[in-house]
Order: C-alpha cells, then structure tokens, then sequence
C-alpha cells in the first residue's frame, strides 16, 4: 500500500473517532448502576445465539418459554468487496460479511448481549445502534472500536416489535456507513407470542428476513462503474453520487437477483409466512403479487393490533415492518419494492417459490389465447 493509502486511511479512522464520542457518566453513578443490575440478571439462564445470513432467522422460540434469558450473541464486522449487480463491485462494511446484517431474535424482558468485534484486518471505527434498545443513541456512544477491538453491550429488550439496527460512528460517517451496507434488524417477540388484529395468537411456519438496500455507485466518464480498494478510497466519491439522494441500485439481501432463482424463498400452499423487511435509508412499500399482507404490523410494533388483508405496505426510511401471509395457491410470487422502476430496473425484487396443488375456484384460465372472435 502506497504512503499516500496509508496516510488515507489513518484520516479515516482519526476522523471517524473524532467525529462521535460516547456520553459521559459519573464512575460512582455507573458502579452503583452495575452493582444493581448484576443483582437483578444474576442467574438468569444464558442462551447462545448462533446467527445466520438472510434471508433465515436464527433458531427460536415463537412463544417464550420460562422466564427473561440473557440472549448472547457475537457478530464480526466485515469490511469487504461486494458485487451487488453483474461486474459492479462496492466497498461494502457490514455486520458479519452480508448485507443486511443477520436477524436477532429475542422475547420482551429477555437481555440481548452482543459481542462486537473489530478485526484490526478493517480500516474504520465502527459501533452498533440498536432501534429497539432503551438509552442515548442505541448502544452507539458505548460500542465504539477501532480496528483490533471488541466490546460488549447488553440491554434490555422492553419494546415489541422488529427494529432497524446499524453503524452510526457519527457525522457523515452515518450515511455513508448505512449506505455501504452497514445494517440490520432485531425482532423482539411478545412473550405470549404474536397477536392478530382480534388478540389471537398468531403462529408462522417460515419466516424470512429482507433487508432492501440503496446503494450509490460512482462513475467515470465513460458511465463505467469505479472499482477501488478500500472503504476509506471509495468515501470522496461515493459521498458526490450519495448527495443526489438517487441511488444507482436498489437490492434485496445484498445483490440484485439474491432473492430469485435457486435462492428463491419458498412456501408450500397452506403455510403461513411471516415477513420482516427492513430499509435503513429510504421509503419502500412492499408487494407481494398475487398475494396479500393478512396481517401487517406497521413500524414493525407487535404491541398494535395489525391491519389485515393489505394489497401493499408502507415502510418508512430507517425502520423495519412485520407481514404475514397464507398461501392458497402454488407458484411462482413476486415480493417487491413497488416502486417498479426500483423493482425492475433498480433491482428491488425477489421471489416465492410456492408448492401445492392448484384451486381453480381462486383463479382459472377460462380460455387459452387465440384469435380474436
């Protein structure tokens, strides 16, 4: 790596520390703090959670069984190069090397306790803020390591719902950390489990977790998308494409087509889906063709009474939501930003493979095409 590298990016980690700094607290006040809750958590059983890439959900229980558990987890954050659409290549940062970063499933009352680690192989500052934790800034003043460390942050989950969680080192190292890739969402399930709009539990046979992404590629002269070496090379010019707010693809899980194909999710007809999809940046309304949102919990708030039977939901910038669905016919189902030029020429698509057999009452081709009569 050339000086000129080296000095980059000792002003990228400099000017990402200096940009945030965590809040300050008393040491007396913080002692006496943990003394309590050490108190309070001592005993409780630990659970290890193994997380996995989206779209699937680690291993869990829809309905909580006993009491509170401390919920621990360890995630790896991974500066890498990404191809996110056929020879178009970022440098993406991300939690635990995939984008959107994995889902974190805990119950009300429960204890998430993440282990963030910082591999001093990565060049930049990173932290975490959780939308469903209780405190200033998420978790984000507290978990803030340079490349070679690690931290550990625990709250706890008071809240109900699926929430955004991501990288926030502070100024516009915000944006450009969310925009490379750098984020993900926690459900928080009710203890008694999930709730239909009448307070009837609400059960799922697969769940699917679909982080949608924007992304902000620059190019040469020539329209050729750049290619670069680092985070800290890619930042000056990325920023430029990022200030026109228009984004120059829009993915789901990573990589335009990701969701299609063999890596299609799929449902077999009778069994109920549950959704959660996740943007970080940028409004989105989702839509699952030839299907419906049954049940569709708005903001991702499991503690309001879902709407049912949407034709397309809302998701605002920056937060995740919560749909279920009951599949009652076989076949192939587009799930989809509709927004069908970011679907179609963006790349804001997937697809559900559906197995079953076929109910000509729901829908039946009368007439095959032929000449007009």
């Amino acid at each position: 790596m050339s000086h000129f590298k080296k000095l980059g990016l000792s002003i990228a980690i400099a000017a990402s520390l200096v940009a945030f700094s965590a809040p300050s607290f008393s040491g007396e006040a913080l002692e006496v703090g943990k003394i309590g809750v050490t108190a309070k958590i001592q005993g409780l059983e630990r659970v290890t959670q193994t997380l996995v890439a989206p779209p699937f959900l680690p291993k869990h229980d829809q309905v909580a069984k006993g009491g509170p558990q401390i919920i621990e987890m360890t995630m790896d954050i991974v500066e890498k190069e990404m191809e996110i659409s056929p020879g178009v290549f970022v440098q993406a940062m991300t939690f635990e090397g995939s984008n959107p970063g994995p889902m974190i499933v805990a119950h009300v009352g429960d204890y998430v306790e993440l282990t963030l680690k910082n591999p001093k192989t990565n060049t930049m500052v990173h932290n975490i803020d959780f939308h469903a934790a209780t405190g200033a800034l998420g978790g984000g003043g507290l978990t803030n390591v340079a490349p070679g460390q690690q931290v550990i942050l625990r709250f706890k989950a008071t809240k109900a719902g699926v929430f955004v969680y991501h990288c926030a080192p502070g100024g516009v190292m915000i944006p450009y950390h969310v925009v490379s890739g750098m984020n993900g969402a926690i459900m928080i399930l009710p203890r008694d489990g999930l709730k239909d709009e009448k307070g009837n539990l609400v059960t799922y046979d697969k769940a699917y977790y679909i982080g949608e992404q924007d992304w902000y590629v620059p190019q040469d002269k020539e329209g050729k998308f750049k290619r670069y070496d680092a985070p800290v090379m890619a930042m000056g010019d990325t920023m430029e494409v990022m200030k026109t707010l228009t984004p120059t693809h829009i993915t789901f899980n990573g990589k335009v087509g990701a969701l299609t194909g063999e890596n299609s999710m799929t449902a077999k007809v009778g069994e109920t889906v549950l959704f959660l999809h996740s943007q970080a940046n940028r409004d989105t309304r989702i839509h699952l063709i030839g299907g419906h949102g049954d049940l569709v919990w708005r903001g991702g708030s499991f503690n309001d009474a879902p709407a049912t039977n949407l034709e397309t939901w809302a998701i605002a910038g920056d937060e995740a939501a919560a749909a279920t669905y009951t599949f009652k016919q076989p076949g192939l189902y587009a799930y989809v930003n509709h927004n069908l030029i970011e679907a179609i020429m963006f790349g804001a698509a997937a697809h559900v493979s559906v197995e079953g057999e076929w109910n000509n009452d729901l829908m039946e081709q009368v007439q095959k095409p032929g000449p007009i009569q």
